[in-house]
């Protein structure tokens, strides 16, 4: 939750903030030790409360292991590992036997690629921070550094910080990724130096989502209607909702899911014109893209897309194109200062093309203000399009993307994340892929031949919308339409907008295509909600329980 209070308050006041909300602006040193200090005051207290536990239900520690297992969640908690080993050994453990049995509990999930999300704290911090941790560490790094050669594998680098994926990584008895893709990105690249020596610690288990609340909570005349045709044993198994599969040929059905699209939309109108005064058209393609906002999920791409839609409109008014509502639901970093540009940059679009006589209202674009959960619970039941389009190998699974299937959404999407997955459950003509494969992203990042440049002196359309950043057709924008500008001619263009922007062209106007034959759009729409169960939460946490917490076991 952002206020004023969080923005302005003083973050030396440790006491004070340790509570008050996580994820503080980390963009100095005082923000940053913030966030350490939160980061130890929940795994110091979860630790204590866990050995409290176990050696209550008849644990004398020395057997821990075959008590609890601490999953650990990205790399933000990863202090519990040397927390852990100092509390075994104050009460009693010696330091070899408390570093193994540590190392026979803590699992770890990793949630990205993206190297500025694997934390590396200065020492420094630390010995600020947690002096209490900091020979532990020390003796964790040792230890590695008397097994391996190999630098890169090291806890503590040559500029003295630590690297907590890689505590993480040594001292965890399981490493998984969370979607197919993902992991096996982590293994034949990203974390290939660890993989090569732990083989047997890697393993994938795909996110899910908790249907009940995505769907049946915050959808429910679609989820009567599913319970007319199959009955409710889906309320416990999503995978009963195969059996709508029986109904792909059936009009009516066809005919009442439409209808309960249209309702839904009824619904997410009144609500936009009720809270942003925004007129949107309940009979156009509502296309969604809600997710944090960030480079590598490319709403620049999107947004881009739709100055190019404009542009079309106003050279051609009879340009032929199904009426679209643009809906961005999106927070930043409160220090990422490129994605608040990008949050200026739709704005000001959506300002300038929603007040343009000119085109008809073929366009409408609304960045849902201060967007929550709640509002997702509005947005995800009337969209028809999910935009899933990130740079290739960027996005670790995504469960956005889940949702909106769930919900009868068509996916628009690069083969990234958990997109692949949902492509193998409803085949390539249910689902709508464009963009560079995660082979093509890797060899760039690796072997480079990209220019953005070239691109954009080549390419008319690219050029047009690129220029339009900074030649004052988007009013109010010379400082962040100079940022993005920069961000992609003069850096080159990192998460590759521009090398697929002519692709993603050509996707919406397949969507475009598609939306205008209702009966086809809504037979594809129920082939994705019928092949969405696999993607639960409960599949996913019986295949953590099965391989990874309870292994072994009896």
């Amino acid at each position: 939750i952002v206020n004023d209070e969080s923005i302005n308050f003083n973050k030396e006041d440790i006491a004070k903030n340790l509570t008050l909300f996580l994820y503080p602006d980390d963009s100095d040193e005082d923000g940053r030790l913030l966030r350490i200090y939160q980061q130890y005051f929940m795994v110091s207290n979860a630790a204590r409360l866990i050995l409290d536990e176990c050696e209550a239900k008849g644990s004398n520690l020395h057997d821990l292991y075959d008590y609890a297992v601490i999953q650990i969640n990205d790399t933000h908690p990863t202090m519990v590992i040397p927390e852990l080993i100092r509390l075994l050994t104050e009460r009693g453990l010696s330091m070899d036997e408390a570093i193994d049995i540590v190392s026979k509990t803590c699992a770890y999930t990793n949630h990205t690629i993206l190297a500025e999300a694997l934390e590396k704290w200065p020492m420094s911090y630390l010995e600020k921070a947690v002096p209490n941790l900091i020979d532990i560490i020390k003796e964790l790094d040792k230890r590695v550094r008397e097994k391996y050669e190999d630098e890169s594998l090291y806890i503590i680098d040559d500029d003295d910080r630590v690297h907590m994926a890689h505590i993480d990584i040594h001292y965890c008895f399981s490493v998984n990724g969370v979607a197919s893709l993902h992991t096996e990105i982590l293994e034949k690249n990203e974390l290939n130096n660890f993989y090569k020596i732990y083989p047997e610690k890697f393993n994938n288990k795909t996110n899910g989502i908790t249907f009940r609340r995505w769907l049946m909570h915050c959808n429910h005349e679609l989820t009567n209607f599913i319970e007319e045709l199959i009955g409710d044993g889906f309320k416990k198994d999503a995978t009963e909702l195969e059996k709508l599969g029986q109904y792909i040929d059936d009009k009516n059905v066809l005919e009442k899911l439409l209808k309960i699209k249209f309702d839904n939309k009824l619904v997410l109108k009144d609500y936009i014109k009720q809270h942003q005064n925004i007129d949107i058209d309940e009979n156009s393609i509502f296309d969604i893209q809600i997710k944090r906002l960030h480079a590598y999920k490319r709403q620049l791409l999107n947004a881009l897309h739709i100055l190019h839609l404009y542009h079309e409109l106003l050279e051609n008014p009879n340009f032929d194109m199904e009426a679209r509502t643009f809906i961005f639901g999106a927070k930043a970093e409160p220090g990422y200062y490129l994605a608040k540009c990008i949050i200026k940059f739709i704005n000001s679009l959506a300002e300038k093309i929603n007040n343009d006589p000119r085109i008809d209202n073929k366009i409408k674009v609304v960045f849902i203000e201060n967007y929550d959960v709640s509002k997702a619970e509005l947005i995800i039941p009337a969209a028809d399009v999910s935009e899933q389009i990130s740079t290739t190998t960027k996005e670790a699974s995504g469960t956005g993307n889940m949702k909106l299937m769930m919900n009868g959404a068509i996916t628009l999407a690069t083969l990234d994340g958990a997109n692949i997955e949902i492509f193998d459950q409803v085949g390539e003509d249910n689902i709508v892929i464009f963009g560079l494969s995660a082979n093509e992203v890797l060899n760039y990042n690796k072997f480079g031949g990209y220019s953005a440049l070239d691109l954009y002196n080549s390419n008319r359309v690219i050029k047009r919308v690129v220029d339009d950043l900074v030649n004052g057709f988007i009013p109010n924008m010379e400082k962040e339409g100079r940022q993005i500008y920069d961000s992609l001619i003069t850096y080159n263009d990192e998460y590759f907008v521009l090398r697929d922007m002519e692709n993603y062209i050509e996707a919406q106007e397949k969507i475009d295509r598609l939306y205008k034959n209702k009966e086809k759009w809504n037979e594809m729409a129920l082939i994705n909600i019928a092949n969405s169960g696999v993607f639960s939460s409960d599949r996913t946490i019986a295949e953590y329980a099965e391989d990874i917490w309870f292994k072994g076991c009896e």
